[in-house]
């Protein structure tokens, strides 16, 4: 079993999945895990993708403009012409918990297999993917087949009822390299394969379970804990006034990847990810835009 992180310099990364407009009751915003994890990686410097596919619509125009707009490529992101471009109803009445309609089959459920996309796979220092476009066939049988050319495998859980299967969760991880889950979402794993309930014992096990170099829990306003290098690090939330949580999670993940693949110290590393979800939750939307000494900013503000 690996127990050490990779230490690259400048890593890059491919980001696979959903990309769609989140309906709020404000308006129409854009957003996907695995998009909004690609554009907070753009945001700290480093260079990422995005493996997608829109519909042949308006809103797919309008999505591939925003996409572009963010300093992310289209090469990667397919158009289609059968299916409608993705769209998910966000309901923001709790503001630290968001909840999601998501409608189907969309664009993003037929991402097809082609020799760019393994190519792109191949050299990016980081595939990171999700299990909500494992839903149906097509995109997964493409996700199955690229996950063979990684490198180093990243798995955003992000499980929403009803879009997952427990065969299919087990089969991301047992490929998966490093692992981020929430409490939800790690309650229900364990409650399939194991007994365990103490948090910081289940990363444990789930690392050990699944050959896994990496596992982080993340808790909200209670910050997240990390299984790496066969210790446990902790980092506290950052208070901050929250407009909503959507996209925090996402930005959580990009940062902590920058910190742990460049070499920073894991604990180091936690806290400022949970910084940066936190200053990310003070603007409406997935995507706002912001620096990284925004964060610093935001930890130098922190009581010791």
């Amino acid at each position: 079993m690996t127990t050490r992180l990779p230490n690259l310099e400048t890593p890059s990364f491919a980001c696979f999945g959903e990309v769609l407009w989140d309906v709020l009751p404000t308006g129409q915003q854009p957003g996907g895990a695995p998009f909004n994890v690609a554009v907070h990686l753009r945001q700290l410097g480093l260079p990422a993708d995005l493996i997608s596919r829109v519909g042949d619509d308006e809103l797919g125009t309008e999505l591939l403009a925003f996409i572009e707009s963010k300093n992310l490529r289209l090469n990667y992101v397919q158009r289609g012409h059968t299916h409608l471009t993705g769209v998910v109803k966000a309901n923001v009445d709790d503001t630290h918990e968001v909840t999601y309609k998501i409608v189907q089959p969309v664009a993003w459920d037929y991402i097809h297999y082609d020799a760019a996309l393994e190519a792109l796979v191949q050299q990016a220092d980081v595939f990171v993917f999700g299990s909500l476009a494992a839903r149906q066939a097509g995109t997964r049988e493409t996700l199955y087949r690229l996950l063979e050319h990684a490198r180093f495998k990243v798995f955003d859980v992000n499980l929403r009822p009803p879009h997952y299967t427990k065969d299919v969760v087990r089969y991301l991880l047992e490929k998966a390299d490093m692992v981020k889950l929430n409490h939800h979402e790690l309650a229900e794993i364990m409650a399939w394969f194991s007994e365990e309930t103490d948090e910081a014992a289940a990363l444990q096990w789930l690392s050990a379970r699944f050959d896994l170099q990496a596992v982080c829990l993340t808790k909200g306003a209670d910050g997240a804990i990390l299984w790496a290098n066969n210790q446990l690090y902790s980092a506290p939330g950052v208070p901050v006034a929250v407009k909503d949580t959507i996209g925090s999670g996402d930005s959580f993940l990009a940062a902590l990847l920058k910190g742990l693949l460049t070499g920073q110290e894991p604990g180091e590393a936690l806290r400022f990810a949970c910084a940066t979800g936190a200053l990310v939750a003070t603007h409406a939307g997935a995507t706002p835009t912001f620096q990284e000494t925004d964060v610093h900013t935001l930890l130098a503000a922190q009581p010791v």
